[in-house]
């Protein structure tokens, strides 16, 4: 027989944050490889537009407006997301914000709890709630999962202007890290995922700059932007079976970038 690991036929993904960027790119990957595909999002156009690019590939998708901050939110809308679309497989806590400051004296009290908000507490609720869903099911004799909390580069070098993002980041490499060791028992395996620079609308201030075209983008041995579709491989990678054995780790998607 044929070595198909990548064949996610049966399974169901739940993407935060979906509905764009690098969210949509993995998202779009999964339904390609043939996996039913859950999106959240905050926005309801966003989520729609995601919804008709995922069921144009043959799977079931459906979206929620969901705010990830809102603790409530997230466990009411993990509840009916196991419920409607029947089980979840494996989880993607993409959804994050980008608030930065001139300078870190002047990054304000706001700024910081903001980021904490989505980038932190966020993925805390989402990932609790999906240990949730997925402990139960091993209990009941169906183990496996997997998790996966997209950080940034961020997280491991020094990112001025950004204390609070990077914190959030950093943070979110060891929850994984804790979540992979507690959960194995499950058969549940968690990693971290590390973009470097990604042409997203969370970028673009950084896209139009001539002195960051001229100063940063050549410092990427790949010589250009990541694009939300690099994100599609590690994507099903980390769905799939292929990944099994594989818990506890930082994947750098960047080019090159942090080794240059």
């Amino acid at each position: 027989m044929a070595y198909q690991p990548f064949n996610l036929t049966g399974q169901v993904a739940l993407v935060t944050g979906g509905n764009r960027g690098i969210g949509l790119g993995m998202a779009e990957a999964l339904a390609r490889s043939g996996a039913d595909v859950a999106v959240w999002g905050r926005k309801a156009a966003a989520n729609q537009s995601a919804v008709e690019v995922l069921s144009a590939h043959g799977v079931h998708a459906k979206a929620w407006e969901v705010d990830v901050a809102d603790e409530q939110a997230v466990v009411q809308a993990m509840a009916d997301t196991a419920s409607q679309m029947g089980r979840i497989d494996t989880v993607f806590a993409n959804a994050g914000v980008g608030y930065g400051a001139p300078s870190f004296v002047d990054m304000s009290t706001e700024t910081y709890r903001k980021t904490l908000a989505v980038n932190l507490d966020g993925v805390f609720f989402t990932l609790r709630e999906a240990c949730r869903h997925m402990v139960a099911r091993a209990k009941a004799g169906d183990p496996g999962g997997s998790l996966v909390g997209v950080a940034s580069l961020a997280a491991i070098e020094g990112a001025a202007r950004n204390e609070a993002y990077a914190a959030t980041k950093g943070a979110v490499i060891s929850m994984i890290k804790s979540i992979a060791v507690e959960h194995a028992r499950y058969g549940v395996r968690a990693n971290a995922i590390l973009p470097g620079w990604i042409a997203t609308d969370m970028t673009e201030m950084a896209q139009n700059s001539p002195a960051f075209a001229e100063k940063v983008i050549p410092r990427v041995p790949a010589r250009r932007w990541g694009t939300p579709e690099d994100f599609g491989g590690i994507a099903v990678y980390l769905a799939s079976a292929a990944s099994a054995y594989h818990s506890g780790d930082t994947l750098v998607i960047d080019g090159g970038y942090s080794i240059f």
